[in-house]
């Protein structure tokens, strides 16, 4: 029986192509084999060179690749190839299913290890030059999304945190506020949304929770929201 191969799960960060890490941008030069998501660029995947390139995004409201045939997907390629990476955005474990992705490999006996990559709220907050944490100010952060597992209930509470940060938030995000709202914060605590993170087409808006709670606008990419006193603009800081 032929040798098995091993699989990497490596984070493509938040969107640009050179914030991949070095051990990432390595292992995709290497790679017989790519199952990329729906949110990674062109120029992230002229990294594979001579890789095989199989497609297997997952987008909100839209057809894609259910997470089982993702999982069988995987299996079968260890057994064609030998260095197979799937490539998630930001990192593979926040957010990124890599825990079933892990279950069907480990029950499968295939060799796997994970590569770190930048979340997209690290990059966001540098984005938009708000740190998440303030001294005096925030020294807790919660990284959350409202969107849950089919046939699961939904979690209408929030955590109770300094600044929260809401992933996959463009649809949810009213909701939030309207909830945050009646849990007492005051209408203008600072928000800031950013959508298209770290791309060409990033853009950053800042607005109160008031506002927030009337919805955004539809956009035409991932959205994060950020929500907190220390997304408070500073003295002098460019909008």
């Amino acid at each position: 029986m032929a040798a098995l191969g091993k699989v990497y799960l490596v984070g493509a960060g938040p969107g640009a192509a050179d914030l991949i890490t070095v051990r990432g941008a390595r292992l995709l030069a290497q790679a017989d084999v790519v199952l990329y998501d729906a949110l990674v660029i062109p120029e992230m995947l002229e990294l594979c060179r001579g890789a095989h390139l199989i497609p297997v995004g997952k987008r909100s409201g839209q057809r894609s690749v259910a997470q089982t045939i993702i999982n069988q997907q995987l299996v079968e390629c260890a057994g064609k190839y030998r260095l197979i990476v799937r490539l998630k955005g930001g990192d593979p474990m926040l957010f990124g299913r890599a825990d079933e992705e892990l279950r069907a490999l480990e029950a499968a006996g295939i060799e796997v290890a994970i590569v770190p990559g930048i979340t997209t709220a690290v990059a966001a907050a540098a984005a938009a030059r708000q740190p998440l944490t303030k001294r005096g100010i925030a020294r807790s952060v919660a990284f959350f999304t409202s969107s849950t597992a089919p046939d699961h209930p939904e979690h209408p509470a929030l955590p109770e945190t300094d600044t929260l940060v809401q992933y996959m938030g463009g649809r949810e995000a009213a909701a939030t506020a309207e909830r945050l709202l009646a849990d007492g914060r005051r209408p203008d605590l600072p928000v800031v949304v950013v959508e298209n993170c770290s791309r060409a087409d990033e853009r950053i808006l800042r607005l109160s929770l008031a506002e927030l709670a009337r919805g955004l606008e539809p956009g035409h990419g991932p959205v994060l929201v950020m929500l907190g006193e220390a997304l408070a603009l500073r003295e002098h800081q460019p909008r």
